[in-house]
């Protein structure tokens, strides 16, 4: 499948009385991993929802290669072929008996031949990894299995970009690991992912690039800048990543450094260990 430019433009949302979205703006990155951070309540899911289609902007556009998306019925039935969304919970999105049907499901409103629709199911099991799960109830899954279904049933709609709204959210750690393989699964298969996530220390190591939501409005950059930043990480209330933590204590410049191996690298260059109080604690 092609890359193509998925952004949003000015976008306002209000819910009621309540601003969410304040002229938010975000270009994301062909063929990219983005994780878009945030305190509760900051608008992430509502940022996702609206660049999904899912809800219409009371201001500014959503964008496919800076041609505006109408929110009409044949627009959004176009656009769900390039942009899909997967939910946090599983559950909002799994409908049939079993795997195979469930995966089948976002097909029947587009005509497709059922040849075609069982190609694309058996390459949307094969990307993650779920060939075995296929004849399989779906009240039988575990959360994790349910997540990978929910995931394989957008994939299987042939998306340019993937939405994902907390995928690790609610995992174990072998669940994470999983979870992490079915995301690189996606961008090897050409797709541009795009989580929400709370995690500051996964989206660091995982992110090619990060969007914070701060008083209804994106700031987006490269991981270790952006959440490097303490003005930002106080406004967004968000924890900075404890590798980036330890190497400002350490007095190291934290260029590369996205998780344990890159904070042992940067002070094996440097030999330095001074700076370092063991028994300081990390920021809350």
């Amino acid at each position: 499948m092609s890359h193509r430019q998925l952004s949003g433009r000015g976008l306002q949302v209000a819910f009621g009385p309540r601003q969410v979205l304040r002229g938010a703006g975000l270009q994301i990155p062909r063929g990219k991993r983005l994780a878009l951070l945030g305190a509760n309540g900051s608008g992430k899911t509502t940022l996702l929802r609206t660049l999904s289609g899912a809800i219409r902007p009371t201001a500014g556009a959503v964008l496919v290669d800076d041609r505006p998306v109408t929110f009409d019925r044949g627009g959004l039935k176009a656009h769900r072929q390039v942009v899909q969304l997967v939910a946090q919970n599983p559950d909002d999105q799994l409908f049939a008996a079993d795997v195979v049907r469930d995966v089948s499901f976002g097909h029947l409103n587009l005509g497709v031949s059922e040849p075609e629709v069982r190609r694309r199911v058996a390459e949307a099991l094969a990307v993650l990894s779920i060939e075995d799960l296929a004849t399989r109830p779906i009240h039988e899954l575990s959360y994790g299995q349910r997540k990978r279904v929910a995931i394989a049933g957008a994939l299987a709609m042939r998306p340019c970009v993937m939405l994902l709204d907390e995928p690790t959210a609610g995992l174990d750690p072998q669940g994470v690991d999983e979870m992490v393989a079915a995301l690189e699964s996606l961008i090897a298969a050409h797709t541009t992912v795009v989580i929400s996530t709370h995690d500051v220390d996964f989206a660091l190591w995982w992110a090619d690039s990060v969007a914070v939501l701060v008083d209804g409005q994106v700031r987006h950059g490269e991981p270790v800048p952006m959440l490097s930043d303490p003005a930002l990480a106080a406004a967004a209330r968000l924890r900075r990543p404890l590798v980036l933590q330890a190497a400002g204590r350490l007095g190291l410049d934290p260029s590369g450094v996205t998780d344990v191996a890159g904070l042992v690298g940067a002070i094996e260059r440097t030999g330095r260990m001074s700076g370092f109080v063991a028994s300081s604690r990390p920021e809350h």
